[in-house]
């Protein structure tokens, strides 16, 4: 059972993370997922990320903007960059681990098989180890040895960009080669992403619900939204308390608020009247995926667009969805939709399910 007193520590061997993230899903590394997903599980009091960062200049911003601290580690003539980098990285885990005590959970954002000695140490220090990593660059070997492994990939809020064809020397350099991060996405994309409070509270819950083997009270839940957004504040929105913040979002079958064991600290869930809107919303993406195929195959890039030309309010955070992909993969399962790689096009294609779903 994860603690919602849960205090962690995150090393990102960040060069790795970053050429993952750029060869795989052909774009820039996104903290945000990171941090919500880490939000999600405890309070993060540490922050660190290992790299040349004369490398990484949109990385070492975006990043500072996180509160992360970045360490360097310049590259040397006759010294392996990447070996200093790990090398530095496990010993300030092992230094931490014995400085402060208070420190229950550490994060290793890699999918080197290098580090596998440095989880085991930290388990036998009675340490919670998590590993961080994206999955087709990940060893076999990382995550079964820890606690917990997250693939970047299925974190919510990440969205794979379609990667710019490269020639075959170039996809085969090593991986300690230098790499020049790609540009930023527009500030404007972004912004149309930014959570409204329904999403807020959703899209929070729906991933305590997960990582959490017990009810999820009130308590949890507002302090889950405050670690992703510090500057929340109910009275922003009207609501003079948290709970009554709930329970106009329970009037409104967003949520559902029942009395718990702890007087004044209700449990919440997500509502299951709100079901209906859900597949009203699948059926929406299958209807769509429909009228686009009669001109061709439907990639999933581009598609969330289509939808919303249909319902321009539409957003899968609503329904406690991270992201489009998660919210598509959702609506695979329910057999509205079916989904497979097209590894020319680096995409996913959509087409209609094989069977229309029951009314």
């Amino acid at each position: 059972m994860i603690s919602d007193d849960e205090r962690i520590a995150l090393f990102l061997d960040y060069e790795n993370l970053a050429i993952g993230a750029r060869d795989v899903l052909g774009g820039a590394l996104d903290f945000r997922p990171i941090a919500d997903a880490l939000a999600e599980r405890g309070r993060v009091v540490v922050r660190r990320a290992y790299a040349d960062w004369s490398y990484f200049g949109e990385d070492r911003r975006m990043l500072t903007r996180n509160h992360v601290e970045l360490i360097e580690i310049p590259q040397r003539m006759g010294m392996v960059r990447k070996n200093a980098a790990d090398i530095k990285m496990a010993v300030d885990a092992i230094e931490l681990s014995f400085e402060r005590d208070y420190i229950t959970t550490f994060v290793l954002g890699t999918g080197d098989s290098d580090f596998t000695p440095l989880v085991h140490k930290l388990r036998e220090l009675n340490r919670r180890v998590i590993g961080l990593g994206v999955e087709a660059s990940t060893s076999a070997l990382l995550p079964a040895a820890c606690d917990e492994f997250l693939f970047y990939e299925r974190l919510e809020g990440v969205e794979p960009k379609v990667p710019a064809k490269r020639s075959r020397r170039s996809s085969s350099r090593s991986k300690a080669e230098p790499v020049v991060a790609p540009p930023e996405e527009p500030e404007a994309e972004v912004a149309t992403e930014e959570p409204d409070l329904e999403a807020l509270v959703t899209r929070t819950l729906a991933g305590l619900e997960r990582s959490s083997s017990g009810p999820v009270l009130a308590s949890m839940l507002k302090r889950a939204i405050l670690r992703k957004q510090p500057t929340f504040n109910e009275a922003d929105y009207g609501f003079r308390t948290f709970g009554e913040l709930l329970r106009n979002l329970a009037d409104r079958n967003i949520v559902e608020v029942r009395q718990g064991t702890a007087p004044g600290d209700p449990e919440v869930t997500l509502a299951t009247a709100a079901s209906g809107d859900e597949e009203a919303a699948f059926a929406l993406l299958r209807s769509t995926v429909e009228q686009l195929q009669e001109k061709g195959p439907v990639h999933l890039s581009g598609l969330k667009t289509q939808v919303r030309r249909h319902q321009p309010d539409f957003t899968e955070k609503r329904f406690g969805y991270g992201g489009f992909l998660q919210f598509v993969r959702a609506a695979r399962t329910r057999g509205y939709v079916e989904m497979e790689r097209d590894p020319d096009a680096d995409d996913y294609i959509v087409r209609p399910g094989a069977t229309a779903p029951a009314p």
